[in-house]
């Protein structure tokens, strides 16, 4: 029997699956790594735990499996994006820490291009806002600050990467500088439409062109590892970034689908098939996967906190010893008691960007206690969705592409093993929200797009009809209250922004 291998690279850990010719799960492999926080809205990852995160839970995973590494057909790499690494050509070593998606240092020279008039030409070629998430302006902030990184940059010395294309460099053995469409998208430096890197917006950005690397399809040849580091020379022929890797594990392949995933953030990716919609709402237009040459874009919505606010109820308040409690705590919570949590810890993202805000809590009393926080941060979640979904369905009622109904909404990632959770996205919502039956969607689509190219896996429509539903969640709060609670929401982010956004 044949076997794929998909990494999983996560902004808090790095997993490991296999996959069998059936597409069933045979083995995974976990860990997590630290996260370094060095000034206020800045977040970084030590490049070489990323790497050696990789390469352990691969070895474990393809252990487990109780396989061999040469019996791995190949390898389908997916990973957390705009995360932004700069290393030396010759000995692989990285100029600086990774700049995390998450880090807003760059704010003050994003508002300055925005006050340039630059958006416009931004958004026409990327799809994207200005906005520090971006890979683009991380660049520029490396070879500024790092001692002697502009001039090795300029010698043609220096690399640029997302975490697929730092991975691959280093799996190769330094013989591949690639990355696929999906994640040249998130740079701010390629244009969707025409396919490739722009020059003016390198020049904008002060950024040379030669330390970019080639953009693939998701489905290509992207090179094979180096013997020593698995075992054997494996393919790696599947690579997208993280949320749309897990559009393709949720066979979104329709314009009109829409699925949202909750990791550490919550991303939101709705099919728009070869349209790129241009959003008036302050969404993406993005690449949703490219094969064959032919691009798929969708309409993106980002929201930074998700997961990563049951990790602050944790870590941070030391309300919960394990993210499965915020669950019962927020069971535990009375209803009556309205509190909204605003967890722009790192700034908000869409619909609003504005990333010099911070999180609030409003509706405190003295009767508030642990349980009305968790619920608050459960519900934010569900809050941001809906602010996503408004503006999807605005931005394609605008575009001219026709008529369609939005849902139902297919979700995956950590918090849906909530059904609490789930279950008040529903509400919020006012929708159908499908859980699907296998739940590893990200690393499903990697392995997906890998076993696909080397001919083990089939084409999108036959991909299609495997997609089970574990549960669906149907609204169980009526119209009324739901505009409440919603009204109460959008006045609570009206008082945390720092602008007009």
């Amino acid at each position: 029997m044949k076997h794929v291998l998909a990494i999983d690279q996560g902004t808090t850990s790095t997993r490991a699956l296999v996959f069998d010719e059936a597409l069933s799960l045979v083995a995974m492999a976990q860990q997590e790594f630290p996260q370094h926080f060095p000034a206020s809205g800045w977040v970084e990852h030590a490049p070489e735990d990323i790497w050696e995160s990789t390469v352990a839970t691969a070895r474990e995973a393809i252990a487990k499996a109780g396989l061999e590494a040469r019996e791995i057909t190949a390898i389908g790499i997916t990973n957390q994006r705009e995360t932004t690494l700069v290393w030396d050509r010759e000995s692989s070593q990285p100029v600086s820490r990774a700049i995390v998606w998450q880090d807003r240092r760059t704010a003050p020279f994003c508002a300055e291009l925005r006050e340039a008039g630059h958006e416009a030409l931004v958004t026409e070629r990327t799809g994207l806002i200005i906005d520090p998430y971006f890979s683009g302006t991380k660049i520029r902030w490396i070879l500024e600050n790092t001692e002697g990184a502009r001039a090795a940059a300029e010698a043609g010395r220096l690399a640029f990467g997302t975490v697929d294309s730092y991975l691959i460099w280093r799996l190769t053995g330094g013989k591949a500088h690639v990355t696929d469409a999906t994640n040249a998208a998130r740079t701010m430096l390629y244009d969707i439409r025409r396919g490739c890197w722009d020059e003016e917006l390198c020049a904008l950005l002060g950024i040379p062109m030669a330390m970019l690397p080639e953009v693939l399809d998701c489905a290509a040849e992207f090179g094979s590892t180096e013997p020593g580091i698995l075992g054997a020379a494996i393919p790696i022929l599947g690579v997208a970034g993280d949320q749309q890797a897990a559009t393709v594990g949720q066979a979104c392949f329709e314009p009109g689908m829409m699925k949202s995933t909750y990791g550490t953030g919550c991303f939101a990716l709705l099919n728009t098939g070869p349209t790129l919609v241009t959003s008036r709402n302050r969404l993406l237009g993005t690449i949703a996967y490219r094969l064959d040459g032919q691009t798929t874009y969708a309409l993106e919505g980002a929201i930074f906190i998700a997961g990563a606010v049951v990790q602050w109820l944790r870590d941070g308040l030391g309300l919960i010893r394990t993210a499965a409690e915020s669950q019962t705590l927020a069971e535990a919570a009375d209803p009556a008691r309205r509190l909204y949590l605003v967890p722009a810890f790192t700034g908000l993202g869409a619909p609003y960007w504005d990333p010099d805000c911070r999180g609030a809590i409003f509706g405190i009393t003295r009767d508030t206690g642990p349980a009305d926080i968790a619920r608050a941060a459960l519900e934010s979640v569900a809050f941001q969705t809906r602010d996503l979904w408004e503006a999807m369905q605005a931005d394609w009622a605008q575009s001219g592409a026709g008529e369609i109904a939005l849902g139902p909404l297919r979700v995956d990632g950590g918090m849906t093993a909530s059904d609490w959770t789930i279950q008040c996205l529903a509400n919020v919502l006012g929708t159908v929200v499908d859980r699907p039956r296998v739940r590893e969607t990200t690393a499903l689509g990697a392995a997906w797009l890998a076993g696909m190219r080397a001919g083990l896996y089939p084409g999108p429509a036959e991909f299609a009809k495997g997609w089970a539903l574990e549960r669906r969640f149907v609204p169980e709060l009526d119209a009324i209250r739901r505009e409440e609670v919603y009204a109460g929401w959008r006045d609570s982010v009206s008082r945390t922004l720092s602008r007009q956004a």
